[in-house]
């Protein structure tokens, strides 16, 4: 099914044309020559069948003994095919809310994700004939395509190489217009923008789910903290003889390697123990 143009003039110089016809009736009646008065009181109905309304962003949809006859954009009062069935279709952009859904991502884990969709009608005459209720069918799509995203994705993961729901919102914002507006174009609908509104860990395991977060933060700052240790200590024991402050046997750098790691990586500030000898030394 393909969008058309329908046949239409103009409502006013039909409104016109009823009205002489109207006119013409009366007339012929007085002179008692009722034939042409009910022809032309027929073609008056007939005409007068045809009014059609339509506003800014609209389109109507014209059906003539079931037959679709094409569609009508033109604002304004007009008069299309006599005793058809006019359908009105809003040509505006709207937006679908989507329910709160529970889905599982990538990893099994179960996490609760809604979106707005923001959409409109392209071709009334797909969205009339080929689904049935098309913003009903918007919505049940709607939430299949998030569905379909939502578990093709770790909700969240310390490692940045890897794409994540909570972290790349916008490009998941991205793939599900894609998605969306391929399952909807047999709709007529165009998708115009997507964005998520809501997306958390589900409720029954969202405590557990921060604990296990705060838990790889702390692992992932400690290993951060100890590489960048030893990289320091590493460059101040080379420092160090490089430059012949001291010399350190094997026991000695052992010592201050120990040392330097504890006073670096030890959480609170530690308490440095001075030795400034004894009268005997």
């Amino acid at each position: 099914m393909q969008e058309k143009k329908a046949w239409t003039i103009n409502g006013y110089v039909g409104i016109f044309i009823i009205i002489l016809l109207i006119g013409a009736t009366v007339f012929s009646f007085i002179q008692q020559q009722f034939i042409i008065g009910v022809i032309a009181l027929l073609i008056a109905a007939a005409l007068g069948s045809g009014v059609t309304l339509v506003q800014p962003n609209q389109a109507a949809v014209v059906i003539f003994l079931g037959k679709y006859m094409g569609s009508i954009r033109q604002e304004g009062i007009l008069i299309t095919v006599p005793f058809s069935v006019r359908k009105i279709v809003s040509l505006r952009v709207r937006n679908f809310n989507s329910k709160t859904l529970k889905v599982n991502d990538i990893n099994g884990n179960p996490i609760e994700i809604a979106a707005v969709i923001v959409f409109k009608v392209v071709d009334s005459a797909k969205a009339i004939f080929d689904v049935d209720k098309y913003e009903q069918f918007v919505s049940i799509q709607s939430e299949t395509a998030i569905r379909a995203v939502a578990t093709k994705y770790p909700y969240d993961s310390f490692d940045d190489s890897v794409l994540t729901l909570r972290s790349n919102t916008e490009g998941i914002s991205d793939e599900l217009a894609v998605e969306l507006q391929e399952r909807l174009k047999v709709a007529g609908v165009e998708v115009i923008e997507t964005r998520l509104t809501h997306l958390a860990y589900s409720t029954e395991i969202a405590q557990a789910m921060l604990q296990r977060q705060q838990a790889s933060a702390i692992i992932e700052a400690r290993k951060l903290i100890v590489e960048g240790a030893v990289g320091m200590v590493q460059h101040a024991i080379e420092k160090i003889e490089q430059e012949g402050i001291i010399e350190l046997d094997d026991e000695r750098r052992v010592t201050m390697i120990n040392n330097l790691l504890v006073a670096i990586v030890s959480e609170n500030g530690t308490q440095p123990v001075l030795n400034t000898g004894s009268l005997y030394q």
